[in-house]
């Protein structure tokens, strides 16, 4: 099984003893798999502790995920597409990331995004009469995974006959859902159930990830067997000090609290996208009420230099495929006082027992931080403020107009009113993009955090141009930098940007869509909701009081990605 090791500051490593000491004298563990509420706010929790032995009960149901790989072979599909977004699709995507194509089984897409462009392009890389399709949906009510699957629904049933459609389609969703009616009124292939009491960030080992892991032909029996040696040395019997997902939740959760707010997550390049499933399970269930912890994933690793004194990192390490450049970084970082965590995991089929590590790990750092892990208030807010203006789009057949502060060179900038005030001063009449930008970014202090979130097509390409653009930032003011694609980073590390400490300087990217696909049934196209969706989002930050700035770069995404990066080395 996994092993973890700690390299610690005296203070720090002197308050986690203390704190374990703490949980092991009051019996915290046993409180926490006893669902008691009054170890986080004595609000709800209690209610949503269900993936406590979620495993147990997936190895007794083993048989389901058996005949669903027997049936994907059978049926002879070539594809399967998964069609959902935060909990329902971040773990998939790690499984289709970290295996790829199993021999003899179909290979996994997941669909995660709005912007036309991607869903052209997950349309372009599979054979829809050889696919198979999992819509999931734990509410039913999620905007995206809806529209993805009114979208390709229509594309198969012109494909291969309205009589034949719905057996390329499953669905995986909790009890009387609208998505279980939708399901059974379109004659779906099956209906897999998630259980209430698991919410979607927690919802890994649940049918949420492992029918999937399924469909791709991942050995789920091997997987959870491995999950379930976690689960047994997670257990409240076990002493805190030797839990390890206690101890790992106490480090996280006591480094919070002593303002090391900023987890960076460094993962060998053989599960280099665990990161994506970290940040959501981190940022959605601790970020609120002005408290949190910041997830880092994707950063390069830099000299110990141009790191502050709010960060710890976290080294999991793939034994059976370890990368001797990141070992010789993590050493210097942790040889230069940085807090450092250490986890080797033997091999890929570990990730069941990673799973279940840093969900009881975020539980425990919750309840140290003092909040409700389980919520996700300011996801919500988001979803309100994006129904509100599509809506207005389904009336009147147009956004709400908007007016630019800047406009340079075909590239526009927006932001509300008191951020326009405070740039407008001290920009001092320079009403360049790199004028407004170096007024931007003068405004993040040690101890801050810059946040680069696009709402463009989630690609190689585009990723490289704004890690160059974190990177400039991070290496300049050596503060954490975070980087997220929209609208996926609304259902994961979202919550903690609007809802957790207000250290974030966000620069909101957009741009002119170059493709556009109808969604049927609605007026409204992807397009038009990958708008309202970036003008919602931005819109609860102002409201939040965030220090943040949209950048709209028009109609040539190329051009105006590299004006921007010119933009932001000038501003620097």
């Amino acid at each position: 099984m996994s092993r973890l090791k700690t390299s610690l500051p005296d203070s720090l490593a002197t308050a986690v003893k203390t704190t374990i000491a703490d949980w092991q004298a009051r019996g915290s563990m046993q409180r926490l798999w006893n669902r008691d509420a009054g170890l986080w706010t004595g609000s709800d929790e209690g209610n949503w502790l269900g993936w406590l032995d979620i495993v147990e009960e997936q190895v007794a149901q083993h048989d389901q995920l058996v005949k669903v790989a027997k049936e994907v072979q059978v049926r002879g599909f070539q594809h399967v597409l998964l069609l959902g977004m935060g909990g329902s699709s971040l773990c998939p995507e790690v499984l289709r990331m970290t295996f790829g194509r199993i021999t003899h089984f179909p290979t996994l897409h997941v669909l995660d995004s709005t912007d036309p462009s991607q869903v052209k392009a997950c349309e372009k890389s599979i054979d829809i009469p050889k696919t198979l399709f999992i819509v999931s949906s734990k509410s039913g009510s999620t905007l995206e995974p809806n529209i993805f699957k009114q979208y390709f629904f229509e594309r198969t049933k012109q494909a291969v006959g309205a009589a034949k459609v719905g057996s390329q389609f499953v669905a995986i969703t909790d009890p009387g859902s609208k998505m279980q009616q939708v399901a059974e009124a379109d004659h779906f292939l099956h209906v897999f159930f998630g259980r209430p009491s698991i919410g979607g960030r927690y919802s890994a080992l649940s049918n949420f990830g492992m029918v999937p892991a399924a469909a791709m032909g991942i050995d789920t029996r091997k997987f959870l067997d491995r999950a379930a040696e976690m689960v047994h040395a997670c257990r409240s019997g076990v002493a805190a000090e030797q839990n390890p997902g206690a101890v790992l939740g106490i480090i996280l959760g006591t480094a919070a609290n002593a303002g090391r707010d900023k987890v960076t997550m460094i993962t060998s390049p053989g599960i280099s996208d665990l990161g994506a499933w970290l940040e959501q399970l981190l940022a959605e269930s601790t970020g609120k009420v002005g408290k949190g912890i910041i997830p880092v994933d994707r950063e390069s690793l830099g000299s110990p230099e141009v790191y502050g004194s709010d960060r710890v990192f976290v080294y999991v390490r793939l034994e059976s495929a370890p990368d001797a450049t990141q070992d010789e970084h993590v050493a210097a970082i942790e040889k230069a006082g940085h807090p450092v965590v250490r986890i080797s995991m033997p091999d890929i089929y570990d990730l069941g027992a990673e799973f279940f590590r840093w969900e009881i790990a975020t539980a425990v750092a919750g309840s140290i931080i003092g909040i409700n892990a389980f919520n996700q208030p300011d996801v919500e807010a988001s979803k309100v403020a994006t129904r509100s203006l599509t809506t207005e789009y389904e009336k009147n057949g147009s956004l709400p107009a908007e007016s630019p502060v800047v406009e340079d060179a075909g590239i526009k900038l927006f932001t509300d009113e008191k951020n326009a005030a405070e740039l407008a001063k001290a920009a001092r009449g320079d009403n360049s993009l790199a004028g407004y930008l170096k007024a931007h970014l003068a405004r993040i202090q040690a101890g801050d955090y810059f946040a680069v979130l696009g709402y463009i097509q989630m690609n190689a390409e585009h990723e490289t141009a704004l890690q160059a653009i974190r990177h400039l930032v991070r290496d300049k003011k050596r503060v954490a930098t975070v980087l997220g694609f929209g609208p996926r980073f609304l259902h994961s590390t979202g919550q903690a940007y609007k809802g957790g400490p207000n250290s974030g300087v966000f620069l909101q990217i957009t741009c002119d869509d170059s493709v556009e696909l109808p969604v049927p049934g609605q007026k409204y196209t992807f397009g038009v909701v990958k708008a309202a969706q970036a003008r919602g989002d931005f819109q609860v930050l102002a409201d939040r009081g965030r220090r943040a700035m949209r950048v709209h770069l028009g109609s040539n995404l190329k051009a105006g990605l590299a004006a921007l990066q010119a933009a932001v080395a000038k501003a620097l």
